[in-house]
């Protein structure tokens, strides 16, 4: 693969509530720290195999941060931890054991589209913040 940033998002590009989490991350990442990629693009797919992550699903909001993997839960709350102010704070929750917390995530995401709706296709970014977008 070509050099990649060092903090990358992986989202559900149809999922609303993805494309929540994503607009919640651009407005409070004023430095620019993460760059974004959908889970149905050809990038996204090219980092799932890379990183040998499932390719048939997307149940899973998933950040790599400086090569390692986080998952689920833990990628949420690693993305958190990384940006100022309070939000970082949401890092005491990583003393929860994994299985409890992807237990609430997990139940989350199998309904999100249910309780959150989707999209036919995935959002397009505004000159302003499509460069933090890889395709």
């Amino acid at each position: 693969m070509t050099e990649m940033p060092d903090r990358i998002v992986l989202f559900d590009g149809v999922c609303n509530f993805c494309d929540g989490a994503v607009q919640f991350i651009i407005k409070h990442d004023p430095k620019g720290l993460f760059s974004f990629a959908s889970l149905q693009s050809d990038i996204g797919g090219e980092l799932l195999k890379h990183y040998q992550l499932p390719t048939d699903h997307f149940d899973s909001f998933i950040l790599i941060k400086e090569g390692r993997v986080y998952q689920k839960s833990s990628a949420a709350l690693h993305v958190l931890k990384s940006l100022p102010g309070l939000w970082r704070s949401a890092a005491v929750f990583l003393i929860i054991p994994r299985p409890l917390r992807d237990a609430v995530y997990s139940l989350i995401a199998k309904n999100r589209y249910k309780w959150f709706g989707q999209k036919n296709e995935c959002m397009i970014p505004g000159p302003d913040i499509r460069k933090r977008f890889l395709s």
